[in-house]
């Protein structure tokens, strides 16, 4: 029977699975709970007897959590662990430390560390291999205040709870040792920087005038021709002027030069699956993450120095705000990458992570486990790590990957922090509704838009709309299909909000990312090798064009993956997050060779940019500016009214030519076309009259002046 462990299910029920039910009728004793460190007694009952053998046993006291106990039953004893009692509403409000602050709190006499673990019956610091004893507060806080000055000293928590005990590093770290070995102390003085100040910081009037340009750290920089020195690392994006060996602008110069207001990085924040000593052999995107509040040691040039993580991704986030570009954070909030060896599950066993009403794990995210972002010590740490990045970086966003398994009120707070900030801070997720173990009413869904304002949603009807479901790699969309949802197309353009046009897939027209690819998933340009196969190269660039045009001339926030305007391909590999630079990498060579299409991508966010009507903030505005033109089928065409000036946009996802009658009558100046789109006597050609016509797989955008 000594294997056999007792479990305490709530404040005052305990559980045992106890093969010798019989044995209990004859035994002389009531059963008891025996406190070890003062020996007193607790009396408790048997409640009920199920079939498979498990008692319940009732107490009329609380029983103590936190404590070595044992369970003495029919002379038999069972050690008593936590176990189902830290996911009761009991234990989460008994237990709140939101007030607490957790971590280590460098100083320059002494250092305060303090680490959250109320089942935990003894925990130890080690600090540079020398052991400090914990005190336990009743919130379930364990502290101790170590004097001296600690930046840059390793430190991690020997942590007994459940009858084991392991060395544990802290959630809370700000910075580590290659390859997550221990946490380590840091003193944010020593790691500042000077930063640009906040008067010519970027910032937004309002949301609609961002483009977002989603980027990956060592894509942007790894290959032969990025002309980075610092490939593969934060330092790469921080070098300006940077060309090809033919004198094509790349890095963080291209992204500027394209347009965009926002660069939105996949993961930077500490990750599994790279040596950090290393880093060549191995490759990920950044999703398997293990400490949150510290940057990945494989974009650092000194990974074995803690502190230089930090202010080289400070310098990276700094030069991008120098350049006029704000920096949005992929946050991944959702799971960690092994429950077993996370922190969190180490310190308190059960209560971070999401579980069913039959104690097995939640695993709507699909990689084993769903953190609890509902509980109070779990929004804690996701409100303070956006308060940190926010705070010691000056990031200007954060995309929450899978948002829908986070919670609702985790996420208002989340806006609430953020508007806090003295320039507009952007947050965008992933709103899909996900199988776990939150009420539906509760999940911070795409559904549930009306319940976020502020927040914004990546918009998979618009996807699929134009290059048809995603899942279903031969499927085609508008762009793609020859005008196959045509009838959708007015509510995309408008912001997928107005009633008029559709059910809304958001509430507001401010809450739609506009997209059609992402690093998720096969690139745009690989889907139409499948889906467009009987096509020459030539008009899949066309339709392409068509799908990107569409996205960033539609209301709302557009979003390009990088490399989008160049048609970037991953060689069909539909899953790349492990595949390795060769898949992965930004081939800047491609950006040399399609350079004509890339100017007019950026002639389309230019116009986008310069003309408020493409970025319009409220339905009352859409309603009133925008209307829906009568052309032959499947040309879609739309007008947007402005204060002195009209605009129309027409598409043409066919190869047949089409004669189009104009609005009105008088001069239409072209502003961007992808008919030899870098021609500069095509760019702004004149149209005299009320007649014109529309080429093959062509996107044009015509202004004329009141």
């Amino acid at each position: 029977m000594e294997n056999h462990v007792a479990w305490i299910e709530d404040k005052n029920i305990l559980s045992l699975t106890y093969n010798d039910v019989a044995h209990l009728l004859h035994a002389e004793t009531q059963p008891f709970i025996k406190k070890i460190m003062d020996e007193s007694v607790i009396s408790v009952s048997i409640s009920e007897v199920t079939d498979d053998n498990k008692l319940f046993f009732s107490s009329t006291q609380e029983l103590p959590v936190g404590e070595r106990l044992e369970l003495h039953l029919a002379g038999d004893v069972f050690p008593v662990y936590a176990g189902a009692i830290v996911r009761t509403d009991w234990f989460d409000t008994h237990y709140a430390a939101t007030d607490e602050k957790l971590g280590a709190l460098c100083g320059k006499e002494e250092t305060t560390f303090a680490v959250w673990a109320p089942t935990a019956t003894e925990i130890e610091l080690y600090l540079n291999n020398v052991n400090y004893s914990m005190n336990r507060q009743k919130n379930g806080v364990w502290e101790c205040t170590v004097p001296g000055y600690w930046h840059g000293s390793a430190y991690q928590y020997e942590v007994t709870v459940n009858g084991k005990t392991e060395l544990v590093n802290d959630p809370y770290a700000k910075s580590l040792l290659p390859n997550s070995t221990k946490s380590v102390v840091i003193d944010q003085e020593k790691v500042s920087i000077s930063w640009l100040p906040d008067s010519k910081r970027p910032s937004l009037n309002e949301v609609t005038d961002a483009v977002i340009y989603e980027l990956h750290v060592r894509d942007a920089t790894s290959h032969r021709e990025s002309g980075m020195k610092h490939k593969g690392k934060f330092s790469g994006l921080t070098e300006r002027n940077t060309k090809t060996n033919n004198g094509f602008s790349t890095g963080i110069s291209y992204i500027k030069e394209l347009g965009c207001t926002h660069v939105q990085l996949l993961p930077i924040n500490d990750f599994a699956r790279v040596d950090e000593l290393d880093p060549e052999k191995d490759y990920n995107w950044g999703y398997d993450p293990l400490f949150f509040q510290v940057p990945e040691g494989s974009y650092s040039l000194s990974p074995g120095d803690p502190a230089a993580r930090i202010t080289e991704c400070k310098t990276m986030i700094n030069a991008f705000h120098q350049e006029g570009l704000s920096v949005i954070l992929d946050v991944v909030f959702n799971h960690v990458y092994k429950i077993e060896e996370s922190a969190f599950q180490k310190l308190v066993p059960g209560y971070y992570f999401r579980y069913h009403e039959d104690g097995t794990l939640s695993n709507g995210t699909g990689v084993g486990n769903d953190f609890s972002s509902e509980k109070t010590m779990g929004r804690k740490f996701i409100i303070e790590s956006v308060d940190y990045w926010l705070t010691e970086f000056k990031v200007d966003g954060f995309r929450f990957d899978l948002m829908g398994i986070l919670d609702i009120e985790t996420m208002k707070q989340v806006r609430k922090r953020c508007d806090q900030e003295n320039v507009k801070i952007i947050v965008l997720g992933e709103g899909w509704d996900l199988y776990t173990a939150l009420p539906a009413d509760r999940k911070a869904v795409t559904n549930h838009s009306h319940k976020l304002p502020g927040i914004m949603f990546f918009n998979d009807f618009f996807r699929d709309t134009l290059k048809g479901s995603l899942f279903n790699m031969h499927d085609t969309g508008y762009s793609n299909g020859k005008g196959r949802f045509i009838e959708r197309l007015p509510h995309l353009v408008s912001g997928c909000s107005l009633e008029e046009f559709g059910h809304p897939v958001v509430s507001d027209i401010t809450q739609t990312i506009n997209y059609t690819e992402c690093h998720d998933n096969h690139t745009l340009w690989d889907r139409l090798l499948k889906t467009n196969e009987e096509e020459s190269d030539t008009d899949r660039k066309k339709i392409h064009q068509l799908a990107t045009g569409i996205t960033l001339l539609s209301q709302g926030v557009p979003f390009i993956h990088a490399g989008q305007e160049w048609f970037r391909s991953k060689q069909g590999d539909g899953n790349s997050y492990l595949s390795g630079d060769t898949i992965n990498q930004l081939d800047w060579t491609i950006r040399e060779t399609e350079e004509e299409n890339i100017h007019f991508i950026r002639n389309l966010i230019s116009v986008r940019k310069q003309y408020s009507v493409f970025r319009l903030t409220s339905k009352e505005e859409v309603r009133r500016r925008l209307h829906i033109l009568q052309t032959p089928a499947p040309v879609f065409g739309f007008a947007l009214f402005g204060d002195r000036e009209d605009f129309v946009i027409y598409v043409n996802p066919t190869k047949r030519r089409f004669e189009l009658h104009l609005p009105s009558p008088g001069k239409w100046r072209v502003m961007a076309t992808n008919e030899f789109p870098g021609n500069s006597e095509v760019d702004g050609k004149e149209v005299t009259g009320e007649f014109t016509f529309l080429e093959p797989y062509e996107l044009t955008v015509m202004k004329k002046g009141r």
